[in-house]
């Protein structure tokens, strides 16, 4: 297909023909554009120019179009469709991703558009509706492609013809026995050079097969799938029976939305909000870590005026408050996010501390001793005041160990208690090594210099 680029003259040229119905000119300059890019276009349009258009290209193309919307987008997108509609348009699609769409609607909408669906297609949605979205079971699809251990390799062809028919993609064979257990994996490479005659169960391939329970989270899928670098993965319920499988497209979408959980975290967003959404959710998503950053620059104000006499006496140590802070700051995020990165590893915590945190106090102490032979030689020809550069180095040092110890401890200690260590990467950590940073300061300059 070709490369799209949304243009104002072709948004401009594509509005036209939705205002003459010019039906020619929207599939001809769609017909060769993937869904994902007709979904960026139809961004610029409101739902009811959306569904002509969508109805122009026909179900198969609609259907990819409104799984690849965001949720907010497809709820007030399918708004305006029937429940007849909205069943025609999941027929299309994967039972994972219309039981998905269907978790997404109200309880009613959702048993109108269920009474309309292929009855295939039916079955397998409501028994993944009675899983959470955030569980295997909830992410897997029922489509799959098994067959069992007492068949020949011919029987098993056959086999994969007839249900490929309802399976887009496949990576494997997955081989159970007459009560649906699961057993193992066959390759297609080894059923296509196996004797015709031969027993499935010989070809089985002599790894372990891995597979996720339905009640594991989906994050924990992610890094199943991530470890052990598959493809699709199957799903067995609590007797070990085969119930699904989950593929790759279904893990990226969740390894997205974390990556874009601890993104808003780090920059102290409470929730997942999107640009488009209302004043009031985006507002009310970002005040609370607001807040504690005012909290928190109130509580800098009150220490520093416990050392207002200090600062009477000389000034010139007030010049450096933000340097101070600055630094601490950006070192506490910088140790928090390479330990928030390393907890995504499940042999992070198992593996010997003293080493990690022997190297943490290594790499902060040289930095510290870098940076503060800067600022030393830099205050020396700026205020060429060798006391007072002396003890803002000191200061400086002292800041850097400090807060790289808390910006490595502290996500640590919140995903021991269940909170997600994202927190120690945005405004938690730096409210905590400013009020650190100052202690460190005035207290150095009390025994220093006054």
């Amino acid at each position: 297909m070709m490369e799209f680029e949304l243009t104002k003259e072709y948004r401009d040229r594509f509005q036209q023909a939705l205002d003459e119905k010019d039906d020619d000119f929207i599939i001809r300059s769609l017909e060769s554009v993937q869904p994902a890019d007709i979904s960026a276009l139809l961004h610029e349009f409101n739902s009811e120019e959306s569904k002509y258009v969508l109805d122009r290209l026909g179900s198969e193309i609609g259907a990819e179009i409104i799984r690849d919307l965001d949720s907010d987008s497809r709820q007030n997108f399918l708004k305006i469709y029937s429940p007849e509609e909205t069943a025609h348009i999941l027929n299309f699609l994967n039972s994972d991703d219309a039981a998905d769409i269907l978790h997404e609607l109200a309880i009613k909408e959702r048993e109108e558009v269920l009474a309309k669906l292929d009855a295939e297609l039916r079955l397998q949605v409501v028994d993944l509706l009675r899983y959470e979205a955030n569980v295997a079971g909830g992410l897997m699809a029922k489509e799959l492609i098994k067959v069992r251990e007492n068949w020949t390799v011919n029987q098993c062809i056959d086999e994969i013809r007839k249900q490929a028919e309802n399976v887009d993609k496949f990576y494997a064979v997955y081989v159970v026995d007459q009560a649906d257990h699961l057993i193992g994996r066959v390759s297609l490479k080894n059923l296509v050079l196996a004797n015709a005659n031969r027993p499935v169960s010989e070809i089985i391939e002599d790894e372990e097969v891995v597979s996720v329970e339905t009640y594991l989270e989906d994050t924990e899928v992610a890094d199943v799938m991530q470890k052990y670098d598959l493809e699709s993965v199957p799903v067995v319920n609590v007797h070990g029976q085969l119930v699904g499988r989950i593929t790759i497209d279904d893990v990226v979408d969740v390894i997205k939305e974390q990556a874009e959980e601890e993104r808003q975290i780090m920059a102290g967003i409470s929730e997942d909000v999107e640009e488009d959404d209302s004043v009031w959710r985006n507002t009310r998503a970002r005040l609370p870590w607001l807040i504690i950053g005012i909290l928190g620059g109130l509580m800098n104000a009150k220490f520093m005026g416990l050392f207002e006499g200090e600062l009477a006496r000389l000034t010139a140590i007030a010049f450096f408050v933000p340097l101070i802070q600055a630094t601490g700051g950006n070192v506490g995020i910088q140790s928090a996010s390479i330990v928030v990165q390393s907890l995504a590893n499940p042999g992070f915590l198992t593996e010997s501390l003293l080493p990690r945190l022997g190297k943490v106090f290594l790499v902060a102490m040289l930095n510290g001793i870098l940076l503060a032979l800067i600022v030393f030689g830099a205050n020396i020809l700026l205020f060429t005041e060798w006391h007072l550069s002396l003890t803002v180095s000191v200061s400086l040092f002292s800041v850097v160990l400090f807060a790289s110890f808390m910006g490595t401890i502290t996500p640590m200690v919140l995903n021991y208690f269940g909170f997600n260590p994202a927190l120690a990467s945005g405004p938690f950590i730096t409210t905590i090594n400013d009020l650190l940073g100052l202690t460190i300061y005035f207290l150095t300059v009390k025994f220093l210099l006054l």
